[in-house]
């Protein structure tokens, strides 16, 4: 009997694979307005997946600097440097010495003459935190900054949140009006499929009727309508893989040359592979819930004359 299933199942599948093919110009207009469709959302995401990549890259602006007490010792400040990098929000931690510090600042300011003249160094021995990749967003920033302040050998502890929480909030954003526009285009290939499925219940209405005629079910008869929705939702969602893959291939090389120009090895990266399947999967799953739709109607209004 499960063979008997299967067996039916499988020759459905094939009859309907070479309905598809014998109708090449219709099946690929179908196919390349779901991929295209399809293709629309999956890029936006890939984009903002690689734009979070790039931010990740950009951890280092998000350090804290810990400006010391001036009568700090080095075996003191060594001490501190170590209870900070054992923090689970800490990466690593630099420290930047009072010689260094100032010879750092004549090189930028140009006063070096100036500073040259002063008795004593009035710069301050600093730390620099490096947050972990987990910790970089702003509110994880914060708290960090919070309990790096509550040390006592620390003068004053610095950050800039604004670029941090201006890059958050962008992806953010932009994921939120990807999945609005996901649901959008969802909506749109139901309606895509569930025409073409339609169409082809009305061109196959004398056939319907007939096969009602002589005692064939519903179940019987929507059948390869539900396997036509479902390959051709497939093939959508494998074309806009192709064209997400495309689409990167053509700005991998400007985006590698800029990359270089600012002296990063930054590449862009395609879809994983759960995520491809997912793609492919929700053309699929569209496929046939669009076909099940436009069927289900369509089937209750006809019975034989």
């Amino acid at each position: 009997m499960i063979k008997n299933y299967f067996l039916r199942h499988a020759q459905v599948f094939f009859y309907v694979l070479g309905q598809l093919w014998r109708t090449p110009v219709a099946t690929s207009l179908t196919v390349a307005v779901i991929g295209i469709t399809l293709a629309l959302p999956a890029g936006l995401y890939v984009a903002i997946e690689n734009v979070q990549r790039l931010a990740g890259g950009w951890e280092d602006n998000g350090q804290i600097s810990l400006f010391l007490k001036q009568d700090l010792s080095e075996p003191a400040i060594e001490k501190l440097s170590d209870k900070i990098r054992k923090l689970p929000a800490v990466s690593w931690v630099d420290y930047v010495s009072r010689e260094a510090a100032l010879a750092e600042f004549k090189k930028l300011s140009g006063f070096g003459e100036a500073l040259g003249a002063l008795e004593r160094n009035p710069l301050p021995p600093v730390l620099v935190v490096h947050p972990a990749a987990k910790h970089a967003r702003p509110e994880a920033l914060q708290t960090l900054l919070s309990d790096l302040r509550r040390y006592n050998e620390v003068e004053l502890a610095q950050l800039d949140l604004e670029w941090v929480q201006r890059l958050y909030a962008m992806l953010d954003l932009a994921r939120q009006g990807v999945l609005i526009l996901t649901a959008g285009l969802a909506v749109a290939v139901l309606l895509i499929i569930g025409n073409t499925i339609r169409l082809a219940v009305l061109n196959r209405r004398d056939e319907i009727e007939l096969i009602k005629l002589i005692g064939g079910t519903n179940a019987f008869i929507r059948r390869p309508f539900l396997y036509s929705g479902t390959l051709q939702g497939l093939f959508g969602g494998v074309l806009a893989w192709l064209l997400i893959g495309l689409g990167l291939l053509l700005l991998s090389g400007p985006v590698h040359h800029l990359a270089s120009l600012y002296g990063s090895l930054f590449t862009l990266e395609n879809l994983g592979f759960l995520a491809t399947l997912a793609l492919i999967g929700t053309g699929g799953l569209l496929g046939w819930l669009g076909s099940r739709l436009a069927v289900g109607r369509h089937l209750r209004a006809i019975e034989p004359r």
